[in-house]
């Protein structure tokens, strides 16, 4: 039987390191469900001791995630490994994932520890957590730029103290696939107890290759862990794409000869959740998950696809779950059908409460335009989720006017702590003016850094979905909003990102 290959999701870990992508316990919980229908056997949760926030969220998710193998992230200390175990308490299965920098540069310029006392505390740290628990992870970030001899060591007694995975990242994508492959290789050859541990690999994709260096660390490495995340969200340039591991190693088996235990149907699902939630929009031409991925515009390629299939697709595009999304509800669709659609996308309410004023919305949306979408849907819960969070500003009504030649107005009404403010502005566009009006009230000094605007589905009868991204302090939030007017989801958009500059979590910072 071929050996599996196990995929670790970081997406509601590393992958929430994108400035602007943190995302609240409801929707980690909701993305964690979606993972678990994906089938991925390890969900690397949050990073307990960094907030309280990260903290409830791991232990939701532990608390209802019973298919996948449930992991906190932890510095290589008793304080971050017992927070970690605290959260992971009601896990079916759980994990400790704990790191310290054994690169010459991290130790002595970020840790400033000397390398014998980074090689102690490694060891104690391993050996606290597998007191805890019975799985544990252990990873020397930055370990790629680390020095061989230095990193043999560390990982042998690591290994001793009980560490159950060991992973190698290349914490700040500077690998090249060969020189990887074998890097790992030798790490395995040389450490006489490599054996007792599963290989694992995290690269970033700061020079565009994390998928590649993955799978070369695979294959030329013998590493039978790979860390990735959805739609290889993560911070700078991101991580290894889960899509395109999962889909590469089953289209080319012939190759990889590895089992997973993914269900790839789910793929589609998980990306749009995640690009929803966060507001980092999938380009059209991204492998797997993109909008073009299994379109055909040459001519050539049409007539070949048309006679046969394989003449130029590797995947089929229901594999990965794009024949999932039919049109499945409009304004005669009842509550329990709408009930069944939300099981289906993995979004669990809280309460017949909050079903039903999904529900009321959902109507509302169907007189609007008459095809409703699994994204409309998306889309509705999230903002309806949104509302309930206790915010400063909720969004009450808008009117705009603009014409050729004239400079446009707008006129909000939102609420501030419950309270209705009006606020009246010009600008060089409706939404302009509309945001303008509102920063006029609200005077939060914040940076707009992005503005972006998708179409939810392929039509002008679409939801309009905006992304606003702010920076305030230091802090960098993202706001997304969703309306078939377009200026009302910016309104919405900017409305959601100052509440989530009002919320101040402190966060300690994680790499890996």
């Amino acid at each position: 039987m071929a050996d599996k290959l196990i995929i670790f999701d970081t997406t509601l870990r590393d992958g929430e390191q994108s400035p602007g992508a943190s995302m609240t316990k409801d929707e980690k919980l909701r993305i964690a469900r979606q993972l678990e229908r994906l089938r991925v056997d390890v969900i690397e949760a949050g990073f307990p001791a960094s907030s309280n926030g990260d903290f409830d969220a791991v232990a939701a998710i532990a608390g209802a995630i019973r298919e996948s193998t449930i992991c906190g992230l932890s510095r290589a200390n008793d304080r971050d490994i017992s927070r970690a175990a605290e959260a992971l308490k009601g896990a079916a299965s759980s994990r400790i994932h704990t790191f310290i920098a054994t690169s010459p540069l991290h130790m002595e310029k970020k840790l400033r520890m000397t390398p014998d006392e980074v090689f102690e505390q490694a060891k104690l740290a391993v050996r606290f957590a597998r007191n805890l628990v019975g799985d544990v992870e252990f990873s020397p970030e930055d370990g790629y730029r680390s020095d061989v001899d230095f990193l043999c060591r560390v990982l042998e007694a690591v290994i001793n103290e009980g560490a159950t995975t060991i992973n190698v990242p290349d914490t700040v994508g500077y690998a090249v696939p060969e020189l990887y492959g074998n890097f790992i290789r030798t790490l395995r050859e040389r450490i006489p107890n490599s054996d007792k541990a599963v290989w694992s690999v995290h690269c970033h994709n700061d020079l565009g290759m994390a998928v590649a260096n993955s799978l070369a660390g695979v294959k030329i490495g013998g590493a039978r862990q790979v860390e990735c995340t959805i739609n290889g969200l993560g911070e700078r340039a991101g991580n290894c794409s889960l899509e395109e591991i999962v889909m590469a190693v089953k289209t080319r088996k012939d190759y990889y000869g590895l089992e997973l235990g993914i269900d790839t149907r789910h793929i589609v699902a998980a990306s749009r959740m995640v690009s929803q939630t966060t507001g980092f929009v999938v380009q059209p031409n991204k492998a797997v998950v993109g909008a073009n991925a299994f379109a055909h515009a040459s001519g050539i390629h049409q007539d070949g696809v048309l006679k046969a299939r394989d003449t130029y697709e590797i995947m089929r595009a229901e594999d990965v779950g794009w024949s999932a999304n039919k049109i499945v509800l409009g304004k005669l669709s009842g509550r329990n059908a709408f009930k069944q659609r939300l099981q289906e996308l993995g979004v669990a309410m809280e309460s017949e409460v909050d079903i039903n004023a999904a529900f009321a919305r959902f109507k509302e949306l169907a007189d609007r335009k008459s095809e409703i979408f699994d994204e409309d849907i998306l889309a509705l819960v999230s903002d309806e989720e949104h509302s309930h969070v206790a915010e400063q500003f909720g969004f009450v009504s808008l009117s705009q006017h603009s014409e050729t030649g004239e400079r446009p107005q707008a006129r909000i009404v939102f609420t501030v702590h419950g309270k209705e403010v009006t606020s009246e502005s010009d600008g060089n566009g409706p939404v302009d003016a509309s945001l303008k009006a509102i920063e006029a009230q609200v005077k939060s000094g914040a940076e707009m850094v992005l503005y972006s605007v998708n179409a939810i589905s392929g039509s002008t009868e679409s939801q309009g979905e905006v992304t606003v991204r702010l920076q305030n302090a230091g802090r960098v939030v993202n706001g997304v909003g969703a309306d078939p007017d377009i200026v009302v989801a910016s309104a919405k958009a900017y409305l959601s990102a100052l509440n989530k500059l009002q919320s101040q979590a402190e966060r300690v910072a994680a790499q890996g």
